[in-house]
């Protein structure tokens, strides 16, 4: 990826371009130390002279008021702030009209933002103080006072922050008077610029001492650049938050979020004084010192999927290579390229006003059908289908073209979404809430209906999110990071029930579902660990670390970040941009094919010629899933699980199916569906004494009491448990019962062996009559 930039041989600005900023995406206007504000129209390559402004007006800044809100246009779109040296802010018209003037700063006003719904505006001064006011020119308040001039301010991804300059210092101050402010010493010279992304949460900061920095909002250092030959005097970032540019004398750089560079640009501009992207994130312009605007457009894009490397070559040309026979394919578009997509066999482009859907095998005649927003900011794929996410909302297409569903929640701001707060799979779109990061919003991507009852998924604060891609509906799970990077593991539907969400992983940083499998890889604490088979957390959680694939992380360099997991090769980006794979073994991908179609001689071939105990505990979990009860048996056997073993062995002597489904539900830990089982099947006696095995004396009782049967066994063996310890019974439930019941031990054997017989000869009059079923 790399910048192709753009300058006029004759600058039309005789002094110093301050600032720049886009009304649409292909027009731009630019103010100057000449008093003047050029528009420029990039599709007629025109430059007009919009307005002339009084002598005394020197501008600053430049901000245009938010089109729109969500979903919602703005009506007041047509207006745009410009700060001045006179100490004033002005509300300009789009044909520079001033509408008003307002007295703001003591000094120059450095800096006007807009926050992201249009409802109030900030200034910062050369007298070191911030100001907020209305959208109208109200003053609201004065938000900070220092002794040092305030070079630049942004406002936090939900307009409740602030974040701004202070000599070498960096402050984020939250609107509400009581909250706690952060401060910290940022870089070694003065700052003379910061951007904070709505997208990804990440602030940047550049400065006198020649450097750029990526910081996290809690003022954590995530990327710390060399040093420049000059201050670093602007920098801007894109609108999705996948890039950011920096400004310096006769230096244009484009750099990846995580902070390392692209590519860099050595034009002839003088110092770099403002960056602005256009909307769509395809183009970037440029104030510069010499009085010229600089136009660049990012090229050479690259995508991969299987044998396809895709390459945009031109704003409206891609190339495609075939790496197996080398042919090679052009497609041409009508307009320019904003966002691409490539998975699953299917090549989505969205272009400013279309939408084109290729598939592998032809290249070319694409599905092509219109787009309502045109500024689309994420896609997704899934075999099946694809999500397109624009300003307006998102929506579901077929890979034919066809609108399956657009899901909408309170409060959705579809502009702030990216990869790791949106999931999508052949049936399933789960969504982080902005609002709410504890907050997962489940939706059918059939349908766009909430999920069951509609009631989301809430965990601890959530970082990422990841949907499994195969396998049935029923059986979806989702993976998520949180704040404390553990991973965690649980269903989607889980019909009424509260969730079960099962840590699988601590200190993992990325993640990706393969493509054709159920498995999950991830950086965890600096090495590339692969779950063979993360399910196994809900049959037998202590299998787990013994389907786990690790692989050494010497050969990764910094912060490595898994790109994508599509078959047997795992793609990781370093720290410093550079690819690396990674290739897994073929084994258990195939193992989850033969268990999907319960092919279970094939598989305990495959785990046989494999010879890999990783291999074994997979299918020995797989197996207990499916209630394959001799496979289970050999997979343990073969690990040296022999008190699993035995178990299966107990599961199979039970006298009924009933009862042997509940004792592998307890198997499983699933205490509660165990009893409801028991209970269900009216072994009623059983499902005591799943409590009382459990030491869950009160629940025992309270069923014993309940079915008005057993009273005196719970009190025996509560007796018996309180008498090993040395301790005397003080649960007034227990001492009222016990008044009245005599515990008589041969009395309880005999009622114990009843209650067992009945269940065997029930068991076998089940058995004879379907039999004789089967026979008719």
């Amino acid at each position: 990826m790399r910048l192709k930039t753009s300058l006029l041989k004759e600058s039309k600005h005789k002094e110093l371009v301050s600032c720049v900023g886009w009304t649409t995406a292909d027009e731009l206007y630019s103010c100057s130390e000449d008093h003047q504000i050029l528009k420029w129209n990039l599709l007629t390559s025109e430059t007009s002279l919009i307005v002339k402004l009084p002598e005394e007006i020197y501008p600053t800044d430049l901000h245009w008021f938010p089109k729109t809100v969500g979903v919602k246009k703005q009506a007041q779109a047509e207006i745009f702030v410009l700060t001045s040296t006179d100490g004033k802010f002005h509300l300009t018209s789009k044909m520079g009209r001033i509408e008003k003037s307002v007295e703001a700063h003591k000094g120059a006003v450095l800096a006007g933002r807009w926050n992201y719904d249009g409802t109030a505006l900030i200034t910062a001064g050369e007298d070191g103080q911030i100001k907020i006011w209305s959208k109208s020119g109200m003053l609201r308040s004065t938000l900070a006072s220092q002794g040092s001039p305030v070079y630049s301010v942004a406002w936090g991804p939900d307009s409740d922050r602030i974040l701004y300059t202070s000599g070498r210092q960096l402050i984020i101050k939250p609107l509400q008077p009581s909250a706690k402010i952060i401060q910290w010493k940022a870089h070694d010279g003065v700052i003379l610029k910061v951007d904070w992304n709505s997208v990804n949460d990440l602030i940047l900061s550049g400065g006198e001492d020649c450097k750029y920095k990526v910081w996290d909002s809690f003022g954590h250092l995530l990327h710390c650049s060399l040093s420049h030959d000059y201050p670093v005097t602007s920098l801007s970032w894109a609108p999705d938050g996948e890039v950011f540019a920096v400004g310096s004398f006769n230096t244009l750089r484009l750099c990846d979020k995580t902070g390392w560079s692209y590519a860099l640009e050595k034009p002839n501009t003088g110092s770099v004084f403002s960056l602005a992207w256009s909307a769509d994130g395809t183009q970037l312009a440029g104030a510069c010192g010499n009085g010229h605007v600089i136009f660049a457009h990012v090229v050479e894009q690259h995508w991969e999927w299987k044998n396809f490397v895709i390459t945009l070559t031109k704003r409206r040309t891609m190339q495609v290579r075939n790496v197996l026979n080398d042919a090679v394919d052009l497609l041409e578009f009508r307009d320019r390229v904003i966002k691409a997509s490539l998975a699953y066999g299917h090549l989505v482009v969205a272009t400013s006003l279309q939408c084109y859907v290729y598939n592998s095998r032809n290249w070319n005649t694409p599905l092509i059908f219109d787009l309502k927003e045109g500024t689309v900011s994420l896609i997704l794929q899934a075999e099946k289908h694809f999500l397109l996410v624009d300003g307006a909302g998102l929506y579901t297409f077929s890979y034919e073209g066809r609108l399956i569903s657009s899901p909408k929640f309170p409060g959705m701001r579809a502009d702030i979404l990216n990869a790791q707060s949106v999931s999508l799979s052949n049936d399933t779109i789960a969504i982080r809430d902005k609002s709410d990061d504890k907050v997962i919003l489940l939706f059918d991507a059939l349908t766009g209906k909430a999920l069951g009852d509609g009631k989301p998924l809430t965990h601890k604060e959530v970082l990422e999110i990841a949907l499994d891609q195969c396998g049935p509906s029923t059986d979806r799970k989702i993976a998520l990071i949180d704040k404390n990077r553990d991973l965690y593991l649980t269903t989607v539907r889980h019909l009424g029930r509260e969730p079960k969400i099962c840590k699988i992983g601590s200190m993992v940083h990325s993640m990706a579902w393969n493509d054709a499998a159920n498995i999950l890889c991830g950086i965890q604490d600096s090495q590339l660990t692969v779950w063979y088979y993360p399910s196994v957390v809900f049959t037998d959680k202590e299998l787990l670390p013994k389907t786990l694939y690790i692989k050494d992380g010497s050969e990764f360099r910094r912060a490595p970040q898994v790109l994508n997991y599509i078959g047997t090769k795992v793609t990781l980006r370093q720290g410093d941009g550079s690819l690396v794979y990674s290739s897994v073994l073929p084994f258990p991908a195939l193992l989850h094919e033969y268990s999907i179609s319960a092919r279970w001689e094939d598989a305990l071939r495959l785990c046989c010629y494999a010879k890999d105990q990783s291999l074994w505990a997979c299918l020995a979990g797989m197996a207990m899933a499916n209630r394959e009860l001799t496979t289970a048996e050999m997979a343990y056997a073969a690990i040296g699980e022999l008190p699993r073993v035995q178990y299966i062995n107990f599961l199979r002597e039970q006298p009924s199916k009933e009862s042997s489904l509940a004792h592998m539900l307890l198997f499983s830990g699933q205490v509660q569906e165990a009893e409801a089982a028991f209970l269900q099947a009216g072994l009623i006696y059983q499902a005591i004494q799943v409590n009382t095995d459990l030491y869950n004396w009160e629940r025992a009782l309270e069923l014993a009491v309940k079915h008005k049967t057993h009273v005196d066994t719970v009190l025996a063996y509560r007796e018996k448990f309180l008498q090993k310890f040395g301790r005397k019974e003080t649960n007034k439930r227990f001492l009222q019962y016990s008044e009245g019941v005599e515990v008589d031990w041969e009395k309880i054997q005999a009622k114990i062996e009843m209650e067992l017989s009945k269940e065997r000869e029930r068991a076998a009059n089940t058995s004879v009559r379907s039999s004789v079923a089967s026979r008719r």
